[in-house]
């Protein structure tokens, strides 16, 4: 019988760390764990390494695609406005949101995007040209909590969110807003009320996802421009999810949780969520953008307190690290 070593030119190293290049199909030992690893091309993609935010925080909203995404707002702490853009390499410092807030939602393209609601509770929104933030007119019913956003920043959706006007006592929302350039009109609700969940697509089909109602839950609601239709469940139930999706056929929804922090990924091909490979940093509170085969994530936190700017592109097909079963 021939030796791994005979047919690979090498010998099985032994680590107490992953390499950070491996090669397709080189196996290592990880002598701290007591296991074999290998990496391999997976057709479920996977997620990799990209360049951190240059202002670590949580809660902040996320837009555009993995080579041209925006991030904006959060808290650090403090809260803040700070923006960034991202070219699939590197974060660029961009002029602030004039009013900073953390929990809000976004939606649009990098040089065309739009942030709304927020804490502290607000119903302002901000309209971004590439250069700068401009207020326009507010959400008719102010929200908190990462109410979820899709669309452009002239034809956008804003729905979900927790509420916390006074006398009236504070609950969660399922109303829904469309946003066409110049003012916000309530349309029809989500079935189920919810904060803290994840969505996109655009203004006539979009996807509200997970979230708290007001336990964690898995339901996922499709949008085709005057309803909302309950459909197929994430397998797994998450609060403080994130994903992105370009319509409500395709989407990718990943990481969250509320006592415990996820690295769950799952892909969502207009009929069923199916899980695929997890981030490599579990996360909750953080940002997402792109599309079903070309994500992204950042931000967020790992541990209270512990904020990250760490930056991760989800690919399909990826080249992933798989540990090895020997029976």
């Amino acid at each position: 019988m021939s030796t791994y070593k005979e047919i690979n030119g090498t010998g099985i190293e032994a680590l107490s760390a992953d390499p950070p290049n491996p090669q397709d199909g080189q196996v290592w030992y990880r002598s701290d764990l007591g296991t074999f690893k290998t990496q391999k091309e997976s057709v479920l993609g996977g997620w990799s390494t990209g360049g951190d935010l240059n202002t670590a925080r949580n809660y902040l909203a996320g837009t555009g695609t993995q080579t041209a995404a925006l991030g904006f707002g959060g808290e650090g702490p403090p809260t803040t406005g700070a923006t960034e853009s991202y070219n699939g390499t590197s974060w660029t410092e961009l002029n602030d949101l004039n009013t900073g807030r953390r929990r809000l939602a976004g939606t649009g393209t990098q040089t065309a995007a739009l942030g709304f609601g927020g804490s502290p509770y607000t119903a302002l929104t901000e309209s971004w040209n590439g250069s700068a933030w401009t207020e326009v007119n507010d959400l008719n019913t102010a929200r908190d909590y990462n109410g979820e956003g899709a669309g452009t920043n002239t034809a956008a959706l804003g729905f979900g969110g927790y509420f916390f006007p006074s006398p009236t006592p504070p609950g969660i929302l399922a109303l829904t807003e469309s946003w066409n350039g110049t003012n916000w009109t309530e349309v029809n609700d989500l079935n189920t009320v919810k904060f803290r969940h994840t969505g996109g697509g655009t203004q006539t089909s979009a996807l509200a996802v997970g979230g708290e109602s007001p336990s964690a839950v898995a339901n996922t609601e499709s949008w085709n421009g005057t309803n909302w239709t309950e459909v197929n469940d994430l397998n797994t139930a998450r609060l403080y999810i994130k994903g992105t999706a370009a319509d409500n056929t395709n989407a990718l929804a990943f990481g969250g949780g509320s006592g415990s922090y996820f690295g769950l990924t799952e892909s969502w091909n207009g009929t069923s969520w199916t899980e695929v490979n997890d981030l490599n940093t579990a996360r909750r509170k953080f940002a997402g953008a792109g599309t079903n085969t070309a994500g992204l994530a950042f931000g967020g936190e790992i541990g209270p307190p512990s904020f990250v700017a760490n930056t991760e592109e989800f690919n399909v097909p990826a080249s992933v690290t798989q540990t090895i079963t020997i029976e």
